[in-house]
């Protein structure tokens, strides 16, 4: 598995705070069955021109020489489009592995109309925009997201919201049974949370193939700068969780 977003850059935002923290949560994905995972501290558009801190780039040389054997790190950063990009976007400093698809995030309560302006201009600069966590922006619905997708972003969902109650449990869940969805990452912080746990999750509902291209498939084309693949919708199953919620709801 390939997950394309996590803050595991030791010290440098509100992630992972050290680096043997580091090292044991990459330890623990590698248990897992993760073999790839990206950096992707948070950065403002604002800083872009700069390109990665040069704390940023003190933090990679601590970790890289004791990552796990079995784990290759890739560089990148979560750009909170607070702005419009700078053209110095354009030389891929801060992309996915340097390719031109670019991980972005907007603040909760971000209007559906200006994330699919704000994705359209990061289309003209000739960069792909990976759309980081759809489900948690308040102005997500399936219809939102078919508009974001058709500008030719890239959505990617958190995968252990797929097994949250309520709001963003539900909008992760929509996104992905309609199709929407086109990678799944972790979001890790130093944390517990890790891609494995969609993979139970999309067995459950007889979707082994929509794991292989939201898991594997679709994060390794984007690393390798090429085009992604469809992935079908999926037919979610009633669980057990569902039917006792709805059991218990108050009407």
């Amino acid at each position: 598995m390939i997950d394309l977003h996590s803050h595991l850059l030791p010290g440098v935002d509100d992630g992972s705070r050290s680096v043997g923290q580091s090292v044991g949560v990459l330890e623990r994905f590698r248990s897992l069955g993760v073999t790839t995972v990206a950096l992707t501290p948070h950065l403002l558009a604002s800083q872009v021109a700069q390109g990665l801190p040069a704390s940023y780039e003190a933090a990679w040389d601590k970790l890289t020489p004791l990552v796990p054997e079995g784990i290759t790190l890739v560089r990148g950063a979560e750009v909170m489009l607070d702005r419009p990009l700078p053209p110095e976007a354009t030389d891929r400093r801060v992309t996915l592995g340097g390719t031109r698809y670019i991980l972005v995030e907007f603040p909760r309560m971000v209007p559906a109309e200006i994330v699919g302006r704000a994705l359209r201009e990061v289309m003209q600069m000739g960069l792909v925009p990976v759309l980081a966590h759809p489900e948690r922006y308040s102005s997500c619905t399936v219809e939102a997201a078919t508009v974001w997708r058709q500008t030719g972003a890239v959505l990617q969902v958190d995968a252990t919201t797929l097994t949250l109650p309520r709001s963003r449990g539900d909008r992760a869940r929509a996104l992905v049974g309609a199709g929407l969805a086109d990678i799944l990452a972790g979001d890790n912080h130093g944390d517990s949370r890790c891609i494995a746990t969609a993979v139970e999750w999309l067995q459950e509902h007889e979707g082994d193939e929509q794991a292989l291209l939201l898991l594997e498939t679709n994060p390794r084309a984007i690393l390798e700068d090429g085009a992604l693949y469809e992935v079908e919708p999926l037919r979610l199953r009633d669980s057990l969780w569902g039917r006792m919620r709805r059991l218990f709801e108050v009407e």
